[in-house]
């Protein structure tokens, strides 16, 4: 028993640490995200369409001003604070996460006010617009719930990271069920997901109290301009990323109905779902490579081919039995009145194919520091999807979305990919598993 709680809990090398830190990421986002898959498929059952657009709107919106909100600092705090082991480490993680902390805070703060100031004023489902001031405690307690996440990443302590995210989750569906049996209205389901994700910041906060129980008391004003200066590929890349998945709900809010915004959020919600799988495996492996990438390229290389061709061979079959029973899915998830959500949901799973190399791509590329490289592609694949959903959305609606996603995320992955192999020419597509 104590030689499998080490296994799980104690990092004992390369390979038992990245195949730990895989397996509570596995287990946390596939569980917490599970539990939330059931929230959302009841939600629409109870809602409708219509109203389920409503709340898909808001919390689209939500989502994509919490990059804005972020600018990069989680991922440079997990960056720059991991396998901080010599004298003074503790000092130099503390000075980084409390600078970073107050350049949060501002952030966060920034956003509220275009969230209260912009959002109103270009939105076309007004009916979205009463639920601004409840989503924007969303906006507030997940940032600082991933705050506390990059330090639990930095300590390469996956397994914490885990147990708080079902435990939001869990709360997110408590509250949720909770809300909309009082009463089943976009409204009062958002208040279900404040309140759990206010449980959730809580309990992270309360984990990593030691760094927060003082947390200004290591601020360096002299950090705020290198952390900025070192965060904005972060930055960039999170915002291509966003633009990338968030456009689609934020457009078809412009040009169509709230009701179909609603099929194409039930399309999208279960395949975006699937995209965790391959971004588990890239966040435990990304310390890893960052030690590797530049000093061992062999076996960088061999990591990063093993780990592409096992996902390709993952990918496939979800695919196949995606498009081929997308309408005994949909229906047996949704119900019969989701029906015209069929094709959306058909054409959106094929970015599994894309996505779940590309994670490991963009990961790859990332610990070879090759962040303006893949700041131009993922410009270059935000700007595809924005003109095409501009092209497609009027003509076809919510399937054109979905084209404009496939292509725009195939075209990114592509470019990625020939010039990974430029950067390691070692790395090479494997027909077969790990």
């Amino acid at each position: 028993m104590k030689k499998i709680l080490n296994l799980l809990f104690q990092n004992q090398g390369l390979k038992q640490t990245v195949l730990k830190n895989t397996f509570w990421l596995f287990m946390g986002q596939v569980m917490g995200r599970v539990l939330r898959g059931v929230l959302v498929i009841y939600s629409a059952r109870v809602l409708g369409a219509a109203s389920w657009g409503v709340f898909s709107y808001a919390i689209g919106l939500v989502a994509f001003l919490t990059i804005f909100t972020d600018l990069g600092i989680n991922a440079l705090i997990t960056k720059n604070t991991a396998g901080l082991k010599t004298e003074g480490a503790e000092k130099v993680r503390q000075e980084i996460v409390s600078t970073s902390f107050f350049i949060k805070i501002v952030l966060i703060l920034l956003g509220l006010v275009v969230l209260f100031v912009f959002a109103p004023a270009i939105s076309k489902i007004r009916e979205a617009i009463p639920l601004f001031p409840i989503v924007a405690f969303i906006l507030i307690f997940d940032n600082l719930r991933e705050f506390g996440f990059s330090i639990t990443r930095a300590m390469e302590r996956m397994e914490v990271e885990a147990f708080f995210f079902i435990l939001t989750n869990l709360a997110i569906v408590i509250a949720g069920f909770a809300f909309l049996i009082f009463n089943p209205t976009p409204i009062f389901l958002a208040y279900g997901y404040v309140t759990g994700t206010a449980i959730g910041m809580l309990s992270t906060f309360y984990f990593l109290r030691k760094y927060f129980r003082h947390i200004f008391k290591y601020f360096r004003e002299d950090l705020v301009k290198p952390i900025l200066a070192s965060a904005w590929p972060f930055a960039m890349i999170g915002i291509m990323g966003s633009l990338m998945i968030n456009t689609d709900i934020i457009l078809l809010g412009w040009f169509r109905t709230a009701e179909e915004l609603g099929f194409y959020s039930a399309a999208q919600k279960p395949v975006q779902i699937l995209y965790v799988l391959p971004a588990l495996l890239a966040t435990s492996i990304f310390p890893v490579l960052a030690r590797l990438a530049g000093k061992d390229d062999e076996k960088a290389a061999q990591i990063i081919s093993r780990t592409i061709s096992s996902l390709l061979w993952l990918a496939a079959p979800i695919v196949f039995v995606g498009v081929l029973f997308g309408k005994e899915i949909i229906q047996l998830a949704y119900g019969s009145s989701y029906l015209p959500s069929v094709l959306s949901w058909q054409i959106l799973i094929t970015t599994i194919l894309a996505i779940f190399p590309g994670t490991i791509i963009g990961n790859a590329i990332f610990a070879y520091n090759g962040q303006k490289l893949f700041i131009k592609s993922a410009t270059i694949g935000a700007m595809s999807n924005i003109v095409l959903d501009l092209i497609f959305i009027p003509i076809w609606g919510a399937p054109g979305s979905a084209a404009a996603t496939v292509i725009a995320q195939f075209a990114t992955n592509i470019f990625l990919w020939n010039k990974l192999k430029k950067i390691n020419p070692n790395i090479k597509l494997m027909l077969r598993f790990w």
